[in-house]
């Protein structure tokens, strides 16, 4: 019995800790369905100019780095590729369905430090800013599990970036 009742109370903490963890999710999903998401991918894609593995971390408000986004295919961390083609950059994070940003809703490419819960070394995760079908103004931050691959993936996405796009309000440095 005098352990009984230890383990009942530590039960019901977590238990309770787990519902709160839940219901707070659902919540920013509920809160950020206006936003939207991704968009249609086209018919038929054009060849894709570079592709990349990439640790996929977080997709969040612009220039607000630790206010994560519960985006449709985009809500959570994982391994995935990032496929640039003339037509715009399709994320594809392993379990989630494809992610497609037309070359007419992205805002620009740069370097980043820090998103949500993940801090690395200076500019080690790569920052794609994109509008939302939404609205919303948007930044997805991965990390290239290929350092070469890189500088072909940040070129790639800063030839389909309309030259009339202004980034959001990115506190982080472009590449």
């Amino acid at each position: 019995m005098d352990k009984l009742l230890p383990t009942i109370g530590i039960l019901l903490v977590v238990i309770v800790v787990l519902a709160l963890a839940i219901v707070g999710w659902r919540r920013r999903v509920r809160r950020d369905a206006p936003a939207g998401g991704g968009y249609p991918a086209p018919e038929t894609a054009s060849a894709a100019t570079a592709t990349s593995e990439v640790l996929y971390v977080a997709t969040t408000k612009a220039g607000e780095p630790l206010e994560r986004l519960a985006l449709p295919g985009l809500s959570y961390r994982g391994r995935g590729t990032v496929e640039v083609s003339a037509d715009g950059v399709q994320l594809r994070v392993t379990g989630e369905q494809p992610v497609f940003i037309p070359a007419a809703a992205l805002t620009g490419i740069g370097a980043s430090t820090v998103a949500i819960d993940r801090v690395v070394e200076r500019d080690g995760l790569v920052r794609l800013g994109w509008t939302t079908s939404g609205g919303a103004a948007a930044d997805s931050y991965f990390r290239v599990v290929d350092p070469a691959g890189r500088g072909r993936l940040t070129s790639a996405v800063e030839e389909i970036v309309p030259a009339d796009s202004t980034p959001g309000d990115s506190t982080e440095r472009e590449v």
